[in-house]
């Protein structure tokens, strides 16, 4: 006897599993909308950084591809960057408030056309009146989505408006030619003819081994990136080296080394020569450099996780660096274009405690200073109390120490960089960069200690570590 047949498409008790194909498909917009509002629900929580959230949840959602990956993360990029602004239209609105948000951003990345048809009507009115308001009519902290004490600061700098709209603008990805291994203009040929050429890749304007590209290319899948030619990192960032300005067989610290990406550059500029030693206090940041290091053809460099600042095997270092780099850790405010969600993560209370840690690690730092040696300090903030504030501060304890001009040793390597002395300060609205901030200071040689004292003579006992070949990883996500 045969079985009664059963319609295609409809389940029954004994074939749960059969495919509905009268089931309404929901429209690609209507899942956009829902996509980009749980990621926002997560990221809104202010518990993680936003990136680090946002890579979590697309990990948990493989199906997804390369376009539906990037349309989530410009919407939800965009409206952290206009967070208070947004929130202040989604007031006349209708739905849930993460709803109205999600809809904002995405109008503004993938256009309210798109979105029509997963809107009702008074939602599709409403978008229609917000895009009209005038944004001239709203005040500057809400213009510019910038909490108040953030907006006050910002404001005290010259032409405020220019610089806060700059740092709500993405920011472009730049690339750094390892000049170890190629020459800038060699690498731009290669690119151009290569998987690079539809990026649009161009010369950067200040430094010499610096290319900027459009768009977001799969650069840790580019053969130049898994031979170590090329490094992902901000222009402000290249500039530091020439700051810097390491020589060949010196011993030079970079004392808060992350990720590694200043020490990439300062250990080429030595031509691996001497001993470049790489500090941080997180194990995990060093661990992720390594393959870096390695990739880039360095045997140079000696990763070292101290303990703080006051760490014996600093101690043991002391005043036997030539140059020492202390990039500190900051608020981070200079690099809004890249991390929307730091001005809503940062607060006054935290600067407090902030500046209190950069002051313990530049002083501590200042000891490996070697007799006419130099001193680097810099930070990725726009904000008084972080930078130049910090220099004054570090000047008036140490007489030993006097102040160079950050801004003249610039011109002499790089002629079209306009700046004002004594400091270093890029601005994205003036040059492109994530705002930069660098001081430079040079160890008194009548005045300096002349040797370390007895118990200071040994160097720490970390060995450099060879650049064995190692499995190439994917770009870091910052650009150090």
């Amino acid at each position: 006897m045969s079985k009664p047949s059963v319609p295609r498409g409809r389940a029954t008790g004994g074939n749960r599993l059969a495919p509905r194909d009268d089931r309404p498909r929901m429209p690609l917009a209507a899942m956009r909308i829902e996509q980009v509002q749980r990621v926002l629900g997560e990221v809104l929580q202010w518990a993680q950084p936003a990136d680090a959230i946002l890579s979590l949840w697309l990990r948990a959602n493989p199906k997804l591809g390369g376009r539906d990956r990037g349309e989530i993360s410009e919407a939800v990029y965009d409206v952290l960057r206009h967070l208070r602004r947004y929130r202040r239209l989604a007031e006349t609105g209708v739905g849930s408030a993460a709803r109205r948000l999600a809809v904002l951003g995405l109008a503004a990345t993938i256009g309210q056309e798109r979105l029509a048809e997963a809107l009702q009507p008074d939602e599709n009115e409403w978008l229609s009146y917000a895009a009209k308001i005038d944004p001239a009519t709203l005040s500057r902290e809400v213009r510019h989505s910038m909490p108040d004490w953030l907006a006050q600061r910002l404001g005290d700098h010259d032409e405020p408006e220019s610089l806060m709209q700059a740092l709500n603008k993405p920011a472009p990805l730049d690339l750094r030619a390892n000049p170890l291994k190629v020459e800038r203009d060699a690498l731009l040929a290669v690119l151009r003819e290569g998987p690079g050429a539809r990026y649009a890749p161009e010369p950067m304007p200040y430094s010499p081994w610096g290319i900027r590209v459009a768009g977001h290319p799969p650069v840790n899948r580019w053969p130049q990136f898994e031979n170590g030619s090329l490094e992902v990192q901000d222009e402000g960032s290249q500039l530091l080296s020439l700051l810097v300005a390491p020589r060949r067989g010196e011993m030079i610290i970079d004392f808060c080394a992350g990720a590694g990406g200043k020490t990439l550059l300062l250990g080429a500029l030595m031509r691996s020569t001497g001993r470049l030693y790489a500090f941080d206090v997180s194990a995990a940041r060093l661990a992720r450099a390594k393959p870096r290091f390695a990739r880039s053809g360095l045997s140079n460099v000696v990763p070292v996780v101290i303990e703080g600042e006051n760490d014996t095997r600093v101690k043991r270092l002391a005043g036997k660096a030539q140059r020492v780099l202390v990039d500190a850790p900051c608020s981070g405010i200079g690099t809004l274009r890249r991390n929307p969600d730091l001005k809503w993560r940062q607060h006054p209370e935290s600067l407090v405690e902030l500046t209190d840690l950069q002051h313990r690690i530049l002083k501590s730092a200042a000891r490996c200073v070697a007799p006419g040696g130099r001193l680097v300090y810099a930070t990725c903030s726009l904000l008084e109390e972080e930078n130049s504030k910090q220099a004054e501060r570090f000047l008036a304890e140490h007489p030993d120490f006097e102040r160079l001009d950050a801004a003249a040793l610039l011109a002499q390597r790089v002629p079209n960089l306009a700046l004002n002395g004594p400091y270093m300060q890029l601005r994205p609205d003036r040059h492109g960069t994530d705002g930069f901030f660098a001081a430079v200071f040079e160890r008194k040689k009548a005045v300096a200690r002349s040797a370390a004292q007895p118990d200071e003579a040994a160097e720490p006992s970390t060995e450099p570590t060879p650049a064995a070949p190692e499995s190439a990883a994917p770009a870091e996500a910052g650009q150090d």
